[in-house]
């Protein structure tokens, strides 16, 4: 599956422990989107169109109201690097 290079940086994040937390409007819609790694840090990488595309493809999740983390399908399709192991 092609997977851009923001998009791949994001689930790598997201594999190892990282969450995206959002912010919605009054009407419910999602307008700000921040993520973090396991570590704390903020990934700049991480913007409203690379959240609004991982989630279309289904590869981030939320349960509960909580921050949204990389789905089963999220982790198989990232690409194995070195940070990882």
């Amino acid at each position: 599956m092609n997977i851009s290079k923001h998009e791949q940086r994001v689930l790598h994040e997201l594999a190892l422990g990282g969450s995206i937390h959002y912010e919605r409007l009054e009407n419910g819609k999602i307008h700000d989107v921040t993520c973090y790694t396991r570590n704390g840090h903020v990934l700049e990488d991480c913007t409203l169109a690379v959240f609004t595309r991982l989630l279309k493809r289904r590869f981030i999740q939320s349960k509960n109201g909580r921050p949204y983390r990389a789905s089963a399908l999220g982790v198989k399709s990232v690409r194995a690097q070195m940070n990882q192991r």
